[in-house]
């Protein structure tokens, strides 16, 4: 076989093409790249002349893979997840993290976690530098598969293949209801209680969403009245009078301004488990192992370690903070 010298593929050329694939723009694939469009467009071009294979189909409005196109570039994922390995390995220490973690928090747990989570690992971490997404469950394990992201905060349990996770923290889950509905006057709840149509969801692809409809044991709700975008606005439309909703106790932090329009009551039982999730590949697992081991001996105010049953409740109804 003859050898073929490999002085015109770089990793970058390569970055430039699976950027490219994902995003089906070659615009908003130099934003990300961080180069212009104008100088990918031209790596993009002179890689495929490398390689002898119309890598997409272009039009004004549209980009398109070609067959060829998306066997390579499945190739080139590897390429670089292989790259970036090797990079990990030779920087792998036996002591804690350090250097570059590009991590990922669910949408309703990042805002209301984050603000603690980060004085707490200045501490305990002081070499580790974060890049921080927040965004759906499903997104981010995808881009954890493709090496776009590090770890994930989600909630318990996940799955797909090359994927572990440690359990950190158990969250409870509280109802919240307009201060006039006539379920806030209710001393005690149990999850059956809150079968009526005046429950609000998120959206779908929230977990929350998925937890919140097993826990009361419904089936998916499709009006979108009873639907919200996100858990602040779930909260916006509780507070003004539109049904009510589970809600994490994380997310009640700070919201003493909403003091006699919404009531808080306590469900026994309710609630996630959150946990830590990456690559079964990537090297640093026994880091990421022993990080999660840390953020469980440290669960946020009012929550309970993955290690610790979580404690009985009296059903005394409980005021946002």
């Amino acid at each position: 076989m003859n050898y073929i010298p490999l002085s015109g593929l770089s990793l970058r050329d390569i970055e430039y093409v699976v950027a490219v694939d994902d995003l089906r723009n070659f615009s908003r694939a130099a934003e990300r790249c961080g180069v212009s469009q104008g100088g990918l467009s031209e790596q993009v071009r002179k890689l495929e002349s490398l390689l002898g294979v119309v890598l997409f189909e272009r039009t004004r409005r549209h980009v398109t893979v070609t067959p060829d196109g998306a066997r390579l570039i499945a190739m080139g994922r590897d390429v670089l997840a292989a790259a970036r390995a090797m990079i990990e390995a030779a920087r792998a220490r036996t002591g804690p993290l350090e250097g570059v973690v590009r991590m990922g928090i669910i949408a309703t747990l990042g805002p209301y976690y984050v603000p603690d989570l980060l004085p707490l690992l200045r501490r305990a971490y002081p070499q580790l530098k974060l890049q921080l997404t927040d965004n759906l469950t499903d997104t981010m394990l995808r881009m954890l598969r493709h090496d776009e992201l590090d770890v994930v905060f989600a909630a318990l349990p996940v799955s797909g293949e090359g994927l572990q996770y440690a359990p950190l923290f158990r969250e409870p889950f509280l109802a919240a209801f307009p201060a006039s509905h006539p379920l806030a006057r209710r001393k005690a709840l149990a999850m059956p209680d809150l079968r009526g149509p005046d429950l609000l969801l998120l959206e779908d692809g929230h977990c929350l969403r998925d937890q919140a409809l097993a826990l009361c044991g419904m089936s998916s709700r499709r009006d979108p009245s009873r639907l919200a975008t996100s858990l602040e606005m779930l909260w916006h439309m509780i507070g003004a009078g539109e049904g009510y909703s589970l809600i994490p106790r994380l997310a009640l932090r700070h919201r003493g301004e909403w003091d006699g329009l919404i009531t808080v009551t306590p469900l026994p039982g309710a609630g996630r488990t959150i946990g830590l999730v990456w690559r079964t590949s990537d090297p640093r697992g026994p880091a990421f192992d022993e990080f999660a081991r840390f953020l469980r001996e440290n669960p946020p105010e009012g929550c309970t370690s993955a290690d610790t049953p979580p404690p009985p409740h009296d059903g005394t109804p409980i005021r946002p903070a």
